[in-house]
Order: C-alpha cells, then sequence, then structure tokens
C-alpha cells in the first residue's frame, strides 16, 4: 500500500472521530450512518470543494498545497504531532526509501553519557523504538534487553506482548498506546522499513489492544511525561520521563527517567540500584569460588613440590 493511500485513511479515521458539535455544526437531522464528520462538511470547513477532498481521502494521487494542507488540518482538528504526522505521509513515499536501512549503532560518547548518568534510569531508542543502549538501572526497571535475542529489543514490542511489563505499568493502556503512536509515527517517516512493517504485523496478530489502536491511527509524539510504576523487587514508583533527541543521530532518542528528590520513588530508585549491585557482587564471587575450586592444568606452580617451587624464587 502506498503513502497516498495511507495519507487517505489517515484523514478518514481524523474525520471519523469528530462530532458535529466539535466543529459547531448544527446537526439537525437524524442518525448519521457512519461515525463523525461528513466528507461534504470537512471540505466546507476547509474551503476546498467536496470532490477534492473526496480524491485526497480516496488516495489519490494529487499534490495539495500547503496552504490546502493547513486548511485540512485545522477542519479536522489536528494537533503538532497529527499535522506533522499527516505531512511525513506526503513527503516519506515508499520511491524515496527503496535503499537499503543502514545499521544503527550509538556513539561511544552517548554510552558514556549513559554510565554517567548512573543513578537514574535511561535508554537510547532508535527506529522502530528498538532499545539500542541504556544503563544498568533501566535494564534493572524495565528489562535486561541486552539479554533477549536481537529481534525482541524493542520497547513497543516488550510493552505490549510481555506480561510483565502490564505488571510492572500501572496504568498500562495507556502507555502501551502511546508507544504504538509512536510506531505509527516511525512507520510514516520510514514507510519502507521491513523490520517495522514485520513489527507491525506480529504485533497485529498478537494483540487485540494494538490491532484497534493501529486501526485508529493514533499519533504519539510527547517529548516529556511521567510513567506510575509497581516494580516486584522495590515496589510503588513515579517517574518523570525526559526525551532528548540526539542531534547527530536524528532517529535516536535519549530517554532519561528521574524522581523527585528526597521521594518515596528516589528512594526506591536508589534500593533499586543497590540490590542490582549486591546481586552482581554476588555472582561475581561464585564465579571466583567456582574458577578457584577447578584443578590447575599440570604444571601450574599450585601442583609443583614446594622445593621446586622456592627456587624459582629469585
Amino acid at each position: 500500500m502506498g503513502q497516498s493511500a495511507e495519507f487517505g485513511k489517515f484523514l478518514k479515521a481524523m474525520r471519523s472521530r469528530l462530532k458535529p458539535e466539535d466543529a459547531g455544526i448544527a446537526d439537525g437531522s437524524s442518525a448519521r450512518r457512519v461515525p463523525g464528520l461528513r466528507r461534504e462538511e470537512i471540505a466546507r470547513l476547509a474551503d476546498v470543494s467536496t470532490d477534492y477532498y473526496t480524491r485526497l481521502e480516496q488516495g489519490r494521487n494529487i499534490h495539495p498545497s500547503r496552504a490546502v494542507l493547513d486548511s485540512v488540518a485545522r477542519a479536522l482538528k489536528l494537533d503538532a504531532g497529527e499535522q506533522a504526522h499527516m505531512m511525513d505521509l506526503l513527503e516519506h513515499c515508499a520511491e524515496s526509501a527503496r535503499s537499503p536501512v543502514p545499521a544503527q549503532g550509538v556513539r561511544p560518547a552517548v554510552r558514556q553519557l549513559l554510565e554517567a548518568v548512573g543513578d537514574v534510569p535511561a535508554l537510547v531508542l532508535g527506529r522502530r523504538t528498538d532499545v539500542l543502549a541504556g544503563n544498568r538501572l533501566a535494564f534493572l526497571l524495565f528489562a535486561d534487553f541486552p539479554e533477549l535475542p536481537p529481534g525482541e529489543r524493542n520497547l513497543t514490542r516488550w510493552l505490549i506482548l510481555d506480561p510483565r511489563a502490564r505488571e510492572l505499568f500501572r496504568d498500562w493502556k495507556s502507555v502501551a498506546a502511546e508507544a504504538a503512536g509512536a510506531l505509527r509515527v516511525d512507520v510514516g517517516r520510514h514507510p519502507s522499513d521491513a523490520q517495522a512493517n514485520q513489527l507491525v504485523g506480529e504485533l497485529a496478530v498478537h494483540s487485540e489492544h494494538f490491532r484497534q489502536w493501529w486501526a485508529g491511527h493514533r499519533v504519539a509524539t510527547r517529548s516529556a511525561g511521567s510513567v506510575r510504576l509497581h516494580h516486584p523487587a522495590v515496589g510503588d514508583l513515579e517517574l518523570n520521563f525526559e526525551n532528548l533527541i540526539l542531534r547527530d543521530d536524528p532517529d535516536q532518542v535519549l530517554r532519561v527517567f528521574s524522581a523527585k528528590p528526597g521521594s518515596p520513588s528516589a528512594d526506591a530508585l536508589a534500593l533499586l540500584g543497590s540490590l542490582g549491585a549486591r546481586a552482581e557482587g554476588e555472582i561475581a564471587t561464585a564465579e571466583d569460588a567456582s574458577t578457584a575450586a577447578e584443578p590447575q592444568p599440570s604444571g601450574a606452580p599450585g601442583d609443583r613440590p614446594a622445593a621446586m617451587r622456592a627456587a624459582e624464587q629469585p
């Protein structure tokens, strides 16, 4: 399906969510056969002909001016993120995206930054909301993404398909719906990304919630927000997050979570970090003990007679 068709489906979805009173239209008629406003009503609000708007919504290969698009956006009451997505659907056509998608990599300086902010959870999200990197506290709080198979290291996939995510996020449904909206933004910008299309197909097959969200053409572009969690080890947390776009890597976002200083959530994060450090220390101790218990190879200093070892001393 080409971008023109996706553009038309987006317009139709946005039209169907509007009510006559939302657009200041007095509706004295009987029950409507379809949800939302009629095409002729949007056309009138956008100051274009009904035929022209119909061709837009049908995905015809036409080239509307920016003024017309702005008028349509106002008629549909699109917010800034939705209007940007509408433009993406027009501008990033499939023909311009046939070149191979380059592999995503995280610069060493960004990895250093992740470790430098080790007291708070931080993730680097790439195309399709892939988890490209993170610090220890992020993996303790959410999931150990580096230990997952490469095809599963995706935040949206984990949020929607992993039962542990449903238990962790106290407002799981809204968080997962927003993740689906962020994925739609990426697909609009990169329509020929085979991995993205495969991910969408997998989520649609396994999640009824995702199918509903995707059909609604929801778009999510928040740069900041908050989440409420219930972690099995440290209990309830309320964290703020900031999405920081990396200028040299425009398809990558640094997402940093933080708690209000002195709050119970801040104490819970500190406790989680200490529990993780203790567990890592216990693992290291067990590995050292296992190594010490292994028989040393023949000829090692520990197997030679004391007199021979003494003769070797300077």
